[in-house]
């Protein structure tokens, strides 16, 4: 596993990551997940000795990496799909990292595979692979050594649906075999369908660090969202839901309705005779509970939207 112990790297009179205490356990895909600045990848960086902790400790299956005499064995990671050199082709790079860490050479090839490149993709300089070129040649970069912990820095980034659905079938399948698996990402919609559990940070502190379930479910509870063509039996419609103890809000030109189920609403519509063209539940998800975490740690937030250009 990956253990970190108050964790701490300042830059300057800047803290990137403030005593960070968490493990990432084997057996499961771990989201972890953080506004822009909000540390992950420093701390991705120091568990691969890529930066120097100011205090704590970051270790894998309790080591330091930079003790680790052949890393590739024990951990991959892909941290910047473009760390190719421009002129050298996608496998001669791989057989760089496996003859550096004593990989077997037809190691290459099986992880060429593994990732669905085939020869004449492999065969590109740096410079004319697509990014999600570069994304699989990282991640077969991170296979190579077979490792039981990895870490992948936003690995769905440039690929096509069918590359996103790949890895997240992958990643799962790789969990499953008992390994530890890290994934840091913005999706939040993709986190949801690939994680066990997530990890949060905001400024460089622990948010949260839940089971994905728990933490989905612990925020607001599920709405129904209603729409009508007649606003004022809409409005009849709400009033009775919230004398039953329902919280009924607007929501564009229809209704939100906490507290009810989506059978009731439509009975009641049924009974009051309210003519719906909507009637969709609507269940807590990841995004918004993330949201909710970082509402206080976000380093780049934009203006309230809809206001013309002076």
């Amino acid at each position: 596993m990956i253990t970190l112990r108050g964790l701490t790297k300042r830059f300057g009179g800047v803290t990137a990551v403030d005593d960070l205490t968490v493990e990432i356990r084997p057996g499961q895909v771990t989201g972890f997940l953080g506004p822009n600045g909000a540390g992950k990848s420093t701390t991705m960086r120091m568990v691969l000795g890529l930066d120097r902790p100011t205090a704590g400790s970051a270790l894998v299956n309790g080591r330091d990496y930079r003790t680790l005499r052949h890393p590739l064995y024990e951990v991959g990671a892909l941290l910047d799909a473009t760390g190719v050199h421009p002129a050298r082709s996608g496998a001669a790079h791989l057989r760089a990292m496996a003859r550096s860490n004593g990989v077997p050479a037809r190691r290459v090839a099986e992880v060429l595979d593994l990732v669905g490149l085939d020869t004449r993709a492999a065969g590109k300089p740096g410079r004319a692979l697509s990014l999600g070129m570069g994304q699989r040649l990282g991640i077969a970069g991170a296979l190579l050594g077979d490792p039981r912990v990895l870490l992948l820095d936003e690995p769905v980034n440039g690929l096509d649906p069918d590359g996103v659905r790949w890895i997240r079938g992958f990643t799962r399948r790789l969990a499953d075999e008992g390994r530890t698996v890290l994934i840091s990402s913005h999706l939040m919609s993709e986190m949801q369908q690939t994680a066990d559990r997530v990890v949060v940070l905001g400024r460089g502190r622990l948010v949260a660090d839940a089971p994905l379930a728990e933490l989905i479910a612990a925020r607001p509870a599920a709405s129904v969202r209603v729409r009508g063509p007649e606003p004022a039996a809409l409005a009849a419609l709400g009033d009775r839901l919230a004398a039953e103890g329902a919280t009924v809000t607007a929501d564009g030109d229809g209704l939100a309705v906490a507290g009810s189920t989506a059978g009731r609403v439509g009975d009641l519509a049924y009974e009051l005779g309210v003519r719906l063209h909507e009637l969709t539940p609507v269940a807590p998800s990841l995004e918004e509970a993330f949201l909710e975490l970082t509402a206080g740690s976000v380093e780049f937030a934009a203006g309230p939207t809809g206001g013309g250009t002076r």
